[in-house]
């Protein structure tokens, strides 16, 4: 992947954890890397298709005097982000924040931090087996729409299977979901229980009836495995209901630790 590099524009701003910081204000160096693609605004000799960093400097300027932090983390972090949101091109954005004027009371040249933010591609199952079902899947897509984090890509047909794991209750109605988003594994699960419990959804009785389901099949290419949350979706490969819409949207999306594609893991 490509990259533009903007090395330390000196902006002049109010972020910092004490007062005078706050009121006086004190010099900062932002540096970003951008990558993209830019062979077709090579090829096109089109500033439409690449970054204009003239533009972006002057609104990072922008930013940096119309807003206050008390952190320079979250001065980088809302830095990466916006720039994210405002670049539909750039796929990954690395921060660098210098405060060459930090209160420390000792020689130093500067404190810096830098973080990096990028869109990853993420797959999710939903389901609903509980009154409006097809209501509770849209307003479940609709929650995550919502949210500028999260870009919502494609979206499978929803199919009606029968009930996994706990089978006296109504068949659900089920889907699959390609989304983009800078949230981590952790933060987009927040997220999406965020949206099941917008649903009403109860979690009284393991495989349950429930009106939202929602849930992360593929991150990327991680192999994650916490007490909280699992990538690949420890059981995706036994789930029939998981695996069709899936494939409708994306066949060749890949399994890290089976190392198949879903086309080929419905044949097999």
């Amino acid at each position: 992947m490509d990259c533009l590099f903007i090395e330390d524009l000196e902006v002049f701003a109010n972020h910092g954890m004490f007062a005078e910081e706050a009121s006086l204000g004190q010099k900062f160096l932002v540096s970003v890397k951008f990558y993209f693609d830019a062979s077709a605004a090579a090829d096109g000799d089109d500033i439409k298709m690449s970054v204009n960093y003239a533009r972006v400097c002057a609104d990072i300027t922008n930013w940096m005097k119309d807003n206050r932090c008390r952190l320079i983390e979250t001065v980088a972090q809302k830095l990466a982000e916006k720039l994210l949101f405002d670049l539909p091109v750039v796929r990954r954005a690395e921060v660098t924040v210098k405060k060459p004027w930090a209160p420390i009371g000792l020689p130093v040249q500067c404190v810096s931090i830098t973080v990096e933010r990028g869109w990853h591609t993420v797959y999710l199952s939903i389901g609903s087996n509980m009154g409006d079902r097809k209501k509770y899947l849209d307003d479940g897509i609709g929650f995550l729409k919502n949210d500028k984090r999260v870009r919502v890509i494609l979206v499978s047909d929803y199919i009606e299977t029968k009930p996994y794991g706990k089978e006296d209750q109504d068949d659900f109605l089920n889907g699959a979901v390609k989304i983009e988003t800078i949230l981590s594994p952790d933060a987009l699960l927040v997220l999406l229980h965020d949206a099941e419990n917008a649903a009403g959804r109860k979690r009284e009785v393991r495989w349950g009836p429930r009106t939202l389901d929602m849930d992360i099949l593929l991150y990327d290419d991680l192999v994650l495995n916490t007490p909280d949350l699992v990538i690949p979706h420890s059981d995706m490969a036994n789930r029939d209901f998981v695996l069709r819409p899936l494939s409708q949207i994306a066949p060749e999306a890949f399994h890290p630790i089976l190392q198949k594609s879903i086309a080929s893991m419905i044949k097999d």
